[in-house]
C-alpha cells in the first residue's frame, strides 16, 4: 500500500498546490480556465503528437491486449453514457461522465505502477493503453460532445457542423498529424522532439494544478452530485477492471504477462481528461472533479488489493 500511496502522492500534491495558490490569492478567478486552455490547445496536443509520432506499429501490435483494454473502455463508456443520458442528462454532459469512467490515469500512475508491479515488460502494454485512452476514448467523447452541443436538426447540416468543429480541434488534429511519421517511416527532427517533450511534459501537471484551482472556487453542488460521483467511481474502479479481466481471461485468453497489466491499467482512477473537456466546453465540472479525487483516493485500496490478492 505504501508504494501505491507514494506514486499517488504527487497527484494530490499538484492539486493541493493549485488549491492553495488560489486560496492565497496568487491566482485570480479565471486562472483555472486559462490554465486549462493552455493544456488543451498547446501542452496536450504536443503530448499526443509526440506519443503517436514515436510509436512503431510493429512494437505495439498486441491484438489480444488491444481488444481487452479497448473493449473494456468501450463497455464502461457506453454503459455510463446510457445510464446518464437516459437520466435526463444532456448528451454533452453524459459523454463527459462516460469519459470519466473509461479514462484511466495512465500517464501519471500507469507507467510507474506497471513498472513497479510487473517490470519493464509491462511498458509496451502501458503505452498501448495510453494511446487508446488519450486518442481513441478521448476522441469518441469529443465527437459526442460536439453532437450534443449542436442545435441543428437536419442530419446533413449536423454532420457538416460537427465535422467542422472536429477538424479544428487540436486534440484530434495532433494525433492524426503525428501518425504521419510512423506510417511513412520518417523521423521527427531532434529540435522538434525537444520542443514536443518540453511542451507535452507540462500537460499533466498543469491539468492537475488547474483542477486544484477549480476546486478552490467552491463550485455549487446539487443533491444528485453524490449519486453521480458514486456511479462514476464504481464504474471506473470496479466495472472497468472487471470487464478487462473477463475479456482478457475468457475472450482473448491473454497470458498472465498481459492479463495482469490490462486489469491494473483498467483499475487506475480517472485521469484529468474529463475535467479538461468539461472546462473547455464550459460544462458543469463539479461532478468530474470530485470523481477524479475520490477515485484516486479509493484506488490506493483497490489497486493494492488487486496487486496483493488478484494475481
Amino acid at each position: 500500500m505504501l508504494s501505491t500511496f507514494l506514486i499517488v502522492l504527487p497527484v494530490f500534491a499538484l492539486i493541493l498546490a493549485g488549491w492553495l495558490t488560489r486560496r492565497m490569492g496568487v491566482f485570480g478567478p479565471r486562472a483555472a480556465g486559462e490554465l486549462n486552455r493552455f493544456v488543451v490547445y498547446l501542452a496536450l496536443p504536443a503530448l499526443l503528437f509526440d506519443i503517436i509520432a514515436r510509436a512503431h506499429p510493429s512494437e505495439i501490435w498486441l491484438p489480444g491486449f488491444i481488444g481487452t483494454f479497448g473493449l473494456s473502455c468501450a463497455l464502461a463508456f457506453v454503459a455510463t453514457l446510457v445510464i446518464r443520458w437516459r437520466g435526463t442528462r444532456p448528451l454533452a454532459d453524459a459523454a463527459i461522465d462516460a469519459l470519466a469512467t473509461s479514462y484511466p490515469n495512465t500517464g501519471y500512475m500507469g507507467f510507474p505502477l506497471a513498472l513497479a508491479a510487473f517490470g519493464a515488460s509491462a511498458m509496451t502494454p502501458t503505452l498501448i493503453a495510453a494511446i487508446i485512452t488519450v486518442c481513441v476514448v478521448f476522441a469518441a467523447a469529443i465527437v459526442l460532445i460536439e453532437i450534443g452541443l449542436q442545435s441543428e436538426k437536419r442530419p446533413i447540416h449536423l454532420i457538416w457542423k460537427v465535422g467542422g468543429s472536429l477538424v479544428r480541434n487540436p486534440l484530434l488534429v495532433a494525433p492524426v498529424l503525428g501518425a504521419v511519421f510512423p506510417l511513412t517511416g520518417a523521423e521527427v527532427p531532434a529540435p522538434v522532439q525537444s520542443f514536443l517533450k518540453m511542451l507535452g511534459g507540462a500537460a499533466s501537471p498543469c491539468a492537475l494544478v488547474s483542477l486544484g484551482l477549480f476546486l478552490a472556487e467552491k463550485p455549487k453542488t446539487s443533491h444528485g452530485d453524490s449519486g453521480a460521483v458514486g456511479l462514476i467511481m464504481g464504474m471506473k474502479l470496479a466495472v472497468h477492471p472487471l470487464a478487462a479481466w473477463v475479456l482478457g481471461k475468457y475472450v482473448f485468453h491473454l497470458p498472465p504477462s498481459l492479463l495482469h497489466p490490462a486489469v491494473l491499467l483498467a483499475a487506475l482512477p480517472t485521469g484529468t481528461g474529463p475535467y479538461m473537456l468539461a472546462e473547455l466546453y464550459q460544462r458543469e465540472a463539479g461532478i468530474t472533479s470530485k470523481a477524479i479525487i475520490g477515485s484516486t483516493l479509493l484506488s490506493i485500496l483497490t489497486i493494492t488489493a488487486y496487486l496483493t490478492f488478484g494475481r
